[in-house]
């Protein structure tokens, strides 16, 4: 749908605040591969599967490659569960064979079936401290998220869903143990407003603050 014929009004405005407005504002500006990253990662979240189609080809001429690109829909149906995914990735291939890209791509995987489970909970310590090191042996759902690699993109997922503050909270100080402070996840969330609405962005910027409190 162009909407530019039939809604210009609306597409004028929506796009300046979306592509002008919310990408140059001062002091929550992000790099665009980042930025880029950050949007699917979220459109994933809210379900916005039309507006991914429009968005995935804007974020590889930014920079993504298809690898980081399948990482970002592979990673999300640790939280969103394939129900919701398998729509994404299908569009995801669609995409990638359009412009000529070969599939499969070459494997990335940093782990095996065998010690899949050992890394997750090596990384789930480097993110949330010493306290998880056995999580993953406590129950099923504990031992699954053991997987969980990256935190800014699962930051984004758990925003975009809504309804997740627990979670989000504890990932916006995921964020913060490696690195990705407050300032930079008020960006994120900022860039991704205009995916989102207000309401999902003020919750996510609440947890973020109480994360940030936390750490003091």
């Amino acid at each position: 749908m162009n909407y530019q014929e039939t809604d210009p009004e609306f597409a004028q405005r929506f796009e300046h605040f979306a592509f002008s407005e919310v990408v140059n504002e001062p002091g929550q500006q992000l790099d665009p591969v980042t930025r880029h990253m950050a949007i699917l990662a979220t459109l994933l979240g809210c379900q916005g599967l039309e507006e991914f189609r429009l968005e995935l080809p804007r974020a590889l001429d930014a920079g993504l490659t298809p690898v980081i690109v399948k990482e970002v829909v592979y990673q999300a149906v640790d939280y969103l569960g394939i129900g919701r995914v398998r729509p994404f990735l299908d569009a995801t291939n669609e995409i990638l064979r359009a412009r000529g890209v070969s599939l499969p791509l070459e494997g990335q995987a940093t782990t095996t079936m065998e010690d899949r489970l050992e890394k997750g909970a090596q990384t789930q310590v480097a993110i949330f401290g010493e306290g998880m090191r056995e999580a993953w042996k406590n129950g099923h759902i504990n031992r699954w998220l053991a997987l969980a690699q990256r935190e800014m993109i699962t930051f984004c997922y758990l925003a975009a869903q809504g309804g997740c503050e627990p979670q989000l909270t504890a990932h916006a100080g995921g964020n913060m143990n490696l690195g990705n402070d407050r300032d930079f996840l008020i960006r994120v969330v900022s860039q991704c407003l205009p995916y989102i609405g207000y309401p999902r962005s003020l919750n996510a910027i609440a947890c973020v603050n109480k994360a940030a409190e936390a750490r003091k």
